[in-house]
């Protein structure tokens, strides 16, 4: 795998033709295919062969020297769109630390995600409060897609990795503080509705046009089915920290389901999910209704060892990230995922087409950050944010509007 950081971007008022990838497009896989980029933006998609739509006839458009670059044998995809993600490369997005923040961006870029929304993870209001003011910053300069707020309203009895005594009743004066605390850049909050003030705090965060998110909860199915009533519209780590489904208590994983109005994530490293559940939501869910997520803490990208994950210490173990001390010692602290290898797993272990790994790890999620204007698939006007695999599925080479991130072989 190529990892040579380059500005790389066509020079001013020139072009970068990339010729003969497979090229996922919204209407399929295109084989030898032309994609044409000026400046920061896609111009145009199309067959070498002769697909010439209106949006692929700006390829020969008057617009200075093209720096071609020959991408035959490998498949262009969509930058990956990463809703839920702590940290990597050594970094966390909890630490407040502008530094940690940007070294877990640049490591999950490299790895093909190019946009991302910072989660962070139970800790106390004020220290959320100050996270949150750091990350907006991040969000404002263009590094981020917004704010997650995993916790503090979440259940006890599902905590996974999140310190008990730092939990609380999801009051909606708390939650709006930390809206607030976001100066407008939160996407999303995870909350279990079942909890005191659960209900009226979902409501509180459809009506601000942030994403409320079932998770970490202890519901059953009733109290899932009222939480979407009230606008929950993401299920986070579907099946993770959350009543199993059951043939009499079906519990929220048959409610989160089965309504069309939710998107349910999945963690897709081996370890969160077998591939039998996995396949379970796709069919259930559909294409559509699904997104890849890395929920990685600050070891993704690294060697095992010990690790900071909000208040608590993390020990990785065969990439596996497990809580090393206090009464949660032992439970699934994250993953060390990266998309790209969500997306490897998804084509060549669990079965799914290239489209439907293209619809989860990057057009739903777009979608859901609101972003699927400018990013999410490869069309003409939008970002040119793409990622280069070669024939085992590895990245070769990262773009993110315009410039390589990682450079493909020859470049």
């Amino acid at each position: 795998m190529a990892h040579q950081q380059s500005a790389g971007r066509a020079p001013e008022g020139g072009r970068t033709v990339l010729a003969g990838a497979r090229v996922a497009r919204p209407s399929g896989v295109t084989d030898d295919a032309v994609i044409t980029v000026e400046g920061t933006r896609i111009a145009a998609v199309r067959s070498r062969g002769g697909d010439t739509g209106a949006a692929a006839d700006a390829a020969g458009a008057p617009g200075g020297a093209a720096a071609t670059t020959d991408l035959t044998g490998y498949l262009v995809v969509p930058g990956f769109v990463d809703l839920h993600v702590h940290g990597g490369g050594g970094g966390s997005f909890s630490s407040a630390d502008p530094g940690e923040c940007l070294t877990a961006i640049d490591t999950h870029r490299r790895h093909g995600t190019t946009s991302m929304a910072a989660s962070t993870v139970t800790g106390d209001l004020d220290d959320l409060a100050r996270q949150a003011g750091v990350l907006a910053e991040l969000v404002q300069q263009g590094d981020l897609a917004g704010i997650h707020f995993e916790g503090p309203f979440i259940s006890p009895h599902r905590c996974g990795a999140h310190q008990p005594g730092l939990l609380r009743d999801p009051d909606p004066a708390d939650v709006r503080r930390l809206i607030d605390a976001a100066r407008g850049t939160a996407v999303m909050m995870t909350l279990a509705p079942e909890l005191p003030g659960g209900l009226a705090s979902v409501r509180l965060l459809a009506e601000a046009g942030v994403i409320a998110a079932v998770g970490h909860t202890d519901s059953g199915y009733d109290a899932a089915r009222q939480a979407i009533d009230a606008g929950a519209t993401v299920a986070t780590h579907l099946f993770n920290a959350m009543p199993p489904l059951g043939h009499r208590a079906p519990g929220p994983v048959a409610a989160l389901l089965e309504d069309e109005r939710v998107t349910v994530e999945l963690i897709n490293d081996g370890t969160h999910l077998h591939p039998a559940a996995l396949r379970l939501a796709f069919r259930e869910a559909g294409a559509g209704r699904v997104a890849f997520i890395t929920d990685a803490m600050g070891a993704a990208g690294m060697s095992d060892g010990m690790y900071p994950l909000g208040p608590m210490r993390v020990e990785v173990k065969d990439g596996v990230a497990r809580i090393s001390e206090g009464p949660t010692a032992g439970s699934i602290a994250g993953s060390t995922l990266t998309l790209d290898r969500a997306f490897r797993r998804a084509v060549t272990i669990d079965g799914l087409t290239v489209g439907q790994a293209v619809q989860a790890l990057s057009a739903n999620p777009a979608r859901l950050l609101g972003i699927d204007g400018r990013t999410g698939s490869l069309e003409a006007g939008k970002d040119a944010d793409l990622v280069v695999l070669d024939d085992r599925y590895e990245v070769a080479g990262v773009m993110r509007q315009g410039s390589w991130l990682v450079r493909p072989p020859g470049v």
